[in-house]
């Protein structure tokens, strides 16, 4: 056994461990949960923890149901919600087969192939999300619309305010589980929040996002609120997203940025964003992956619907923000279309594909977008050669069902499975009879 592997036996002992969660995700992005006894965990190190994979949504058939949950100790945490006494601890596993090969229904291990991908030509991924999403004040009710926790808008401050407790409490336990946050606010809905994680690779940040989801819902639980990363839970107020900035590194270089280029912005990052752009329409059923994220990106504001970038234009899809001078390193291009819902291990994994194809096959970056995309209309967009997202879940399947990039990216198992599972969404959608419908044709039909 390794060093780390030595760290977290010894601070079993030393942290009163009674309980250890191991986490891994499944292919649609929620997290699944297994508890060991601290006994167990010498063995599971060596071994993994054997599971029936055949249970858990796409992993596999039932011929093959035999998997193992194997612990990464880098990843080793105390979950601070558990209280006093005696301690529960965390760590993500990497799933195995029996033979010990990785199982190519891990979405962790999807990313994992594509940063070594990625590494093989020298960089390093790095990402910093901006996390959006709801609090109401009760846990939802078929039927019922859910009542946000306050009325307040953008970056209010408000005496007793619930968001700013709530945000507090959030950060203090993420801080303690070694995530760092960059920023807390309140956002535009009333009772949304945001809050934006430090940048790290994407292998870390994947991870990170699990682990806020689940800590935004423990602490929302504990305060008698509800936490929802749905992308768009009103339609006349603003929907949820996760825009997130992206860089390459080259060992400790930016590889996005150049003195004295454009926006200070070097080929490789226009590469980048040419890549981005040009596989934009495939790689929307993995950043945008529900019926309900599409009822977002179609709201107009801030969430794009069309196929472009800008310099500090926040309509466009992506987005090259203000070069801070003497900061080099902070060159990077901000993604807009990307929601708090999504599998982030297959979302980083498909951007990241993406970016790099445009890199190493040279794409040209089309002209940047000046004006707000939204206020013009369709021959001007036309004019301008800027083309729409996929507007429905069920156009962005179309599109990813002809994409190569993604069945190499994804793995023929994930992709397969990916898909069945999102045009089953499709059709049990297309069949809803809505409350939209019923208000405005049974009184008239």
């Amino acid at each position: 056994m390794g060093k780390q592997e030595d760290f977290v036996l010894r601070a079993l002992e030393e942290r009163d461990v009674r309980f250890v969660r191991l986490w891994f995700t499944d292919v649609q992005g929620f997290l699944k949960s297994v508890a060991v006894a601290p006994a167990e965990l010498e063995g599971a190190f060596e071994e993994g923890i054997g599971f029936d994979g055949s249970a858990i949504e796409g992993f596999a058939r039932v011929y093959e149901s035999d998997m193992l949950a194997k612990p990464d100790p880098t990843t080793f945490q105390i979950l601070p919600w558990r209280g006093e006494g005696p301690s529960t601890a965390r760590m993500f596993c990497d799933i195995a087969m029996p033979d010990g090969s990785p199982s190519y229904a891990d979405p962790r291990y999807v990313l994992k192939r594509a940063l070594s991908s990625a590494a093989e030509k020298g960089f390093t991924f790095y990402t910093h999300p901006e996390i959006e999403f709801y609090l109401f004040k009760d846990t939802p009710q078929q039927g019922v619309e859910p009542v946000p926790v306050d009325r307040s808008g953008y970056f209010d401050h408000t005496a007793q305010s619930f968001g700013s407790d709530f945000r507090r409490e959030a950060i203090t336990m993420l801080e303690a589980m070694g995530i760092s946050v960059e920023f807390s606010h309140h956002e535009g809905g009333p009772g949304q929040q945001e809050i934006d994680l430090r940048y790290a690779d994407a292998l870390s940040t994947a991870d990170n996002i699990m682990t806020f989801r689940t800590v935004v819902r423990e602490v929302a639980l504990s305060q008698g609120m509800w936490a929802s990363f749905m992308p768009k839970p009103f339609t006349t107020h603003p929907g949820s997203g996760m825009h997130t900035h992206v860089s390459l590194f080259e060992g400790d270089r930016n590889a996005f940025f150049e003195a004295g280029a454009e926006y200070q912005l070097s080929q490789t990052g226009r590469q980048f964003i040419a890549g981005i752009l040009r596989h934009a329409p495939e790689i929307t059923a993995l950043t945008n992956q529900w019926v309900n994220s599409y009822k977002r990106l179609i709201g107009g504001g801030e969430a794009p619907a069309y196929i472009c970038w800008g310099h500090n234009n926040r309509s466009a899809m992506v987005r090259v923000p203000m070069y801070k001078p003497n900061k080099g390193q902070s060159a990077r291009v901000e993604l807009r279309t990307i929601d708090p819902a999504c599998n982030p291990y297959l979302a980083f994994a498909v951007i990241l594909a993406a970016g790099m194809k445009g890199i190493e096959h040279g794409y040209e970056l089309p002209p940047e977008a000046e004006d707000d995309v939204w206020s013009l209309n369709e021959r001007e967009r036309k004019a301008l050669g800027i083309e729409p997202l996929p507007k429905t879940l069920y156009e962005a399947i179309r599109v990813a069902e002809n994409s190569e990039l993604l069945a190499e990216t994804l793995g023929e198992h994930v992709y397969d499975f990916f898909l069945r599972n999102k045009r089953a969404e499709w059709e049990e959608y297309r069949g809803q009879v809505s409350v939209w419908e019923r208000d405005r044709m049974l009184p008239v039909l």
